[in-house]
């Protein structure tokens, strides 16, 4: 299959998807350019090649266009990184002009593909009172529109390169459905190549043994990628607010903890099946607890089975975290997604922060460890250990599908 190593660019514009979804603050400045600059190694090599750019993205989930989630807010971020001017079209379907006018070695960015409603297909506007037929016949008419965005977004270049792994997992106009257009000039960007190296070193030939951490709120949310971790995990530490549910399963007692009643049983199920396929289950068996949702809250220390009425566990304990050290200590390979505790409140974020801390002293003792999710990938930032873990994906939601064993459309599009 072609790559941009072998394809030839020279006085060709290439159609890139990244993935400039970066976090603002209130004057409209990024937060965190983590994706705008994990795309920038190869917009550099369609340049080398002699190529000219014209990229696309979204940012956030409008309804319309919006200021406040333009793209033209990343334009001094990517000139910063590139080294060259950014031109900008303000519309995506209005950009012919501009196109034209582009000169080898230039780069145009398009304005935010998510103002138009094709790019996600979702029909907009329609009352909540409306019937199941008219919204089916909305959502046809919005499909058949989605076509001509495609078809307008494409024959603004010659060849498309998806580079946008955040997206992946989403059958969108511009990740999956406009690959069909460039048949034979479609290929994935250095970052996709590398978010999927990444998945395949750990589903298909890890070392071992091989410790999945999973954390976060709710067991619904993350039940997929578990169950489908027990296939080839040695090791599964489940965290967060989801040991809860486990516990209450098992007929524990969690006080004001978070519980899906509605999950029990699978709980039950994931713990069985985890028996019968020997993988070694860990949970925070200890964990601090809050008399209310606070960082000011007053905290106990207490068994996550046995936490009094009235309080709440919100991180794993110093003696929980102790037991987990000496699992990563042994791990060769180690996944990590998903908080330890409510890392967001600092008196509830020691928990994330020192498995942090232990990916990155694992990784220096050669464990391989690949890290994606909002919280844990922020947690390695704030600590100064992003550099210091073996890969840190750009796509949470992509790279759990990815292990829940689903092949993600905006990858398909183009191996197909």
């Amino acid at each position: 299959m072609q790559n941009i190593d072998t394809y030839n660019f020279l006085g060709k514009k290439a159609l890139i998807r990244v993935d400039f979804n970066v976090p603002l603050n209130d004057k409209k400045e990024i937060i965190d350019d983590t994706r705008i600059k994990a795309s920038i190694p190869t917009l550099k090599k369609v340049i080398e090649k002699g190529g000219t750019l014209i990229l696309m993205a979204h940012m956030g989930k409008p309804k319309g266009p919006s200021e406040d989630l333009s793209l033209k807010h990343t334009i001094k971020r990517i000139e910063q990184y590139m080294g060259l001017p950014v031109k900008f079209a303000p519309d995506c379907m209005n950009a012919d002009d501009k196109v034209k006018n582009l000169k080898t070695g230039e780069i145009l960015l398009l304005e935010n593909l998510r103002f138009y409603a094709e790019e996600e297909c979702k029909p907009r506007g329609l009352a909540k009172d409306v019937s199941d037929k008219e919204k089916d016949t909305a959502k046809k008419e919005l499909k058949e529109s989605q076509k001509k965005f495609c078809k307008k977004l494409a024959s603004y270049a010659d060849c498309y390169i998806n580079d946008a792994f955040g997206t992946a997992h989403r059958k969108h106009a511009s990740t999956a459905i406009i690959a069909e257009y460039f048949p034979n000039d479609k290929m994935f960007g250095y970052l996709m190549e590398q978010e999927i190296k990444a998945i395949n070193k750990i589903l298909k030939n890890p070392q071992r043994p091989l410790t999945a951490i999973m954390g976060g709120a709710k067991v619904s949310s993350k039940i997929g990628i578990i169950e489908h971790l027990l296939d080839f995990v040695d090791n599964l530490l489940i965290t967060g607010g989801m040991v809860f549910t486990f516990k209450k399963a098992l007929g524990g007692k969690i006080g004001d903890s978070l519980f899906e009643e509605n999950q029990v049983d699978t709980a039950l199920k994931t713990i069985k099946l985890a028996k019968e396929k020997n993988v070694k289950l860990y949970f925070s068996d200890e964990v601090v607890a809050a008399d209310r949702f606070s960082n000011d809250a007053k905290t106990i220390i207490c068994s996550s089975d046995n936490i009094p009425d009235g309080w709440m566990g919100l991180d794993a304990s110093d003696k929980t975290l102790k037991e987990w050290s000496k699992v990563i200590k042994k791990s060769k390979t180690i996944l990590w997604n998903g908080p330890i505790g409510v890392f967001e409140m600092p008196n509830f974020s020691k928990g994330t922060k020192i498995v942090a801390q232990l990916l990155a002293e694992a990784t220096d003792n050669g464990t391989y460890t690949l890290v994606g999710g909002g919280d844990s990938v922020a947690a390695l930032s704030t600590l100064g250990f992003k550099d210091r873990v073996s890969y840190v994906s750009t796509g949470g939601g992509a790279m759990l599908e990815s292990f829940e064993g689903k092949t993600l459309p905006g990858i398909k599009a183009i191996l197909d």
